[in-house]
């Protein structure tokens, strides 16, 4: 397969929607929790940083997910010590919280709220719309429609999940890796474009036959829960990859690939090998177990890109101007080995700096259709 130029673009998709009314309920949804600023705040920010509220709301995950919530709201913490600015937070458990739960962070006057996750969407429009005066930000979610006080947060993650599916053509045992979502949606499909075509450029580059399983690329048709929570469709998912035969797993799923690690555990002790490549974080470093089945992590700098936005924003610099996290910039990356590192080839780690270098340069094109501008 030969890797083609990619005419990157922004999209435009449409969550359940849920109505501007909803932000306006007080009596519904989490109250958020505050915690006051640092007492060490950074001697470098603003005067005004003391008088600043930076707030954040979850999706249904929560923010010990061990993903993409709990890396923003690390940085949000971030923010807090390192700048002195006052703390908000709502956690999501359905989707019914996203409208009250912004209602509620208005209402107690944050000066800029990050909501998290493409299903809070349509919640963040409508609440940007209905307080013009209010800053907020969304991770991993564009829409053209946003009003002027509301910052995109997205990344490029196909570029450091192509790498992550040439690692896992050039460490299989068996001839077949696999990757599976939570929901179809442009945030989970990026990283799966990205890993099938790392494969697939493997394959090319050595003449090989590594077969990717859970995503069609061409066809837009794969394997996903349906969701962002139930870790046993996880599980599921990964023993059955294993008996197809794969024996890397790369779950898109959010808490749900804790099920991804319940299986690996389970086909070791059946006396079956099955690694995982994490997304978001470095799962090597976020996951309270299991950690010995990373072999890599398609990591978002979202707790960076969070701060840096308070930080613009307290500064008076905040604009509506997209962030775009990608390779060149560091906002995603292909996390370190750890207690694979070892097993990894020197041949291999050098084929895999030389291709960073290479997407980084435009000598070889990474697409999705999700990309961002």
């Amino acid at each position: 397969m030969t890797v083609k130029s990619t005419a990157k673009r922004s999209f435009t998709l449409t969550a359940a929607a849920l109505s501007v009314a909803a932000m306006t309920l007080a009596g519904c949804g989490a109250a958020p929790t505050a915690s006051s600023s640092s007492s060490a705040a950074s001697g470098s920010a603003s005067a005004t940083a003391t008088d600043f509220t930076g707030c954040i709301v979850s999706d249904e995950g929560g923010f010990d997910d061990e993903s993409f919530n709990q890396a923003s709201y690390d940085g949000l913490q971030k923010a807090k010590t390192d700048l002195g600015i006052e703390t908000k937070q709502a956690e999501s458990k359905a989707a019914t919280d996203y409208g009250p739960n912004l209602s509620s962070m208005v209402r107690g006057g944050c000066n800029l709220t990050v909501t998290v996750g493409f299903n809070l969407g349509d919640a963040t429009k409508a609440a940007a719309k209905a307080n013009p005066d209010a800053h907020f930000a969304i991770v991993d979610y564009n829409d053209p429609e946003f009003t002027d006080n509301v910052k995109p947060i997205v990344y490029n993650t196909h570029e450091a999940a192509f790498l992550a599916g040439y690692l896992a053509a050039g460490m299989t045992k068996t001839g077949k890796v696999a990757t599976y979502g939570g929901m179809q949606i442009p945030t989970v499909t990026i990283f799966m474009d990205g890993f099938v075509d790392g494969v697939a450029y493997y394959n090319e580059q050595k003449g090989k036959s590594v077969k990717a399983l859970g995503w069609d690329k061409a066809k837009k048709t794969g394997t996903f829960t349906g969701d962002f929570s139930n870790k046993e469709k996880g599980k599921t998912n990964t023993i059955n990859f294993v008996n197809e035969g794969a024996d890397i797993v790369m779950p898109v799923a959010g808490p749900v690939g804790a099920g991804t690690i319940d299986a690996a555990k389970e086909l070791k002790s059946a006396g079956k090998e099955a690694s995982v490549i994490w997304v978001d974080l470095d799962g090597y470093e976020s996951l309270s177990s299991g950690k010995e089945f990373i072999l890599s992590s398609v990591v978002k700098e979202m707790g960076k890109s969070v701060e840096d936005v308070i930080k613009a924003d307290i500064e008076g610099n905040f604009d509506s101007e997209a962030y775009v996290g990608n390779l060149e910039n560091e906002g995603v990356s292909l996390a370190p080995f750890h207690d694979f590192d070892s097993k990894v080839p020197a041949e291999l780690k050098t084929e895999l700096e030389t291709l960073k270098a290479d997407i980084i340069s435009g000598k070889v094109k990474v697409e999705s259709p999700s990309a961002n501008n």
